[in-house]
């Protein structure tokens, strides 16, 4: 992969463009569009309408790459050093920060398969390590990717255990991990890894809006996209008493259907039964000494064939420091809390998406100063909303690139 020699960057966007076709519609190592959605539905347990739609997704990122790249660069940066502008004057040249990237893949929903090609686009050699969950969505990336043109010296996939990975990753110059807090302590003090551990979204409703009037985007937060992502909502803050709130969520919860993630009416994730009851007895556990709407006991809902859907989970607090709010787990589990604005920003930080739901411009001037706020939305936005162009945890480039002046004459 070192050896490689990327072609030019108009050519790769091409390639780039003829592989997301090929991923959305085509058949690719055998598997029609509807096989793949199945297949990934059912070992996976993402509900199958939600794989559908990621399909739609990722493949309209990978289209609109080219634009992407051009908002993430600096403004005044070029991409080449033949570029006329590095004449006289000089100008700064975007250039990579290294050849070789690994990504160690997330396996909880297969959108997360929309980020890494931008690497490819920006001409580096990229190995994928495929999570052990869900390896079809790489798979079909990759091999769609190598259909379109790309050599296997330029895109690799690379199915290893644990340490195969740690090898895998240290051989690359640059690296991108998926993973908890055990991959956080991992890598975390590793600058040339770029993590994405939990997200810890939340959102906070101020006493001047009533929460009445968004309880669809609050609902969608937590349990859209069938729950999974580190974008849906884990935590929700209210000024004045939640306990209405609670109680309106878990009713919409409660009315929500258990069935096998391949049902066109599926929208909760599904597991091996036993998964799923750990998971329900860590949140026993957890939720000790708060107050159960949807609790532990009704979290494993199991569908008689050795599998169980993950069913909402919502627990109320008592104050806004509660260490539950910082808890995230792999299906809709919400943990509401009391917040008063003397308290400030403290207990919204440590967030990947803040969703909020006030019309107090200093409260806003706060979370968007707040470093550890990754993404702030104003108003009636769930959690999850996202758009090609815009950075997800930053934009990728910030990592994998960098700015070099260059003059000549």
């Amino acid at each position: 992969m070192r050896r490689a020699h990327p072609a030019p960057p108009a050519e790769r966007l091409r390639r780039i463009a003829a592989a997301a076709d090929l991923f959305a519609t085509g058949t690719v190592a055998g598997l029609t569009v509807p096989d793949y959605c199945h297949l990934v539905s059912r070992v996976g347990g993402v509900p199958i309408t939600e794989v559908s739609s990621a399909v739609e997704r990722i493949a309209e990122r990978l289209r609109s790459l080219a634009a992407g790249l051009d908002q993430a660069r600096p403004a005044g940066a070029v991409t080449d050093w033949r570029d006329p502008l590095t004449r006289g004057a000089g100008r700064a040249v975007h250039t990579r920060r290294g050849d070789v990237f690994a990504v160690h893949a997330a396996g909880n929903h297969p959108g997360t398969h929309s980020l890494w090609p931008e690497a490819l686009a920006l001409g580096f050699r990229v190995a994928v390590r495929p999570s052990r969950r869900e390896p079809f969505t790489p798979h079909r990336l990759v091999t769609a990717l190598r259909t379109a043109g790309f050599g296997n010296d330029e895109i690799t996939l690379l199915p290893t255990d644990h340490a195969g990975a740690d090898n895998v990753l240290r051989g690359a110059d640059l690296g991108l991990v998926y993973g908890g807090e055990d991959v956080v302590r991992k890598y975390g003090a590793d600058p040339t890894v770029l993590l994405q551990g939990p997200g810890r979204s939340k959102i906070l409703v101020t006493a001047d809006v009533d929460w009445r009037d968004h309880l669809d985007t609050l609902v969608d937060s937590v349990a859209g996209r069938g729950g999974t992502g580190c974008v849906n909502t884990t935590a929700i803050l209210v000024e004045g008493d939640p306990t209405p709130l609670c109680e309106a969520l878990a009713e919409r919860f409660a009315a929500l259907p258990s069935l096998p993630p391949d049902h066109p009416k599926a929208v909760l994730p599904v597991q091996p039964a036993s998964g799923a009851r750990a998971i329900a007895d860590y949140v026993s556990r957890r939720a000790a000494g708060t107050r159960a709407w949807l609790g532990a006991d009704t979290v494993a809902d199991e569908l008689g064939d050795g599998s169980a859907v993950l069913r909402p989970s919502v627990h109320q607090l008592d104050r806004a420091d509660a260490p539950q709010l910082g808890t995230e787990l792999p299906f809709p589990c919400v943990w509401v809390a009391p917040w008063r604005p003397e308290e400030g920003i403290t207990p919204l930080r440590d967030t990947l998406v803040l969703t909020a739901l006030t019309t107090q411009e200093p409260v806003l001037d706060a979370l968007l100063a707040d470093p550890t706020i990754a993404n702030l939305y104003v108003g009636d936005h769930p959690t999850h909303w996202m758009r090609p162009g815009l950075p997800h945890d930053g934009y990728l480039s910030d990592f994998l690139m960098r700015t070099k002046t260059v003059v000549r004459d």
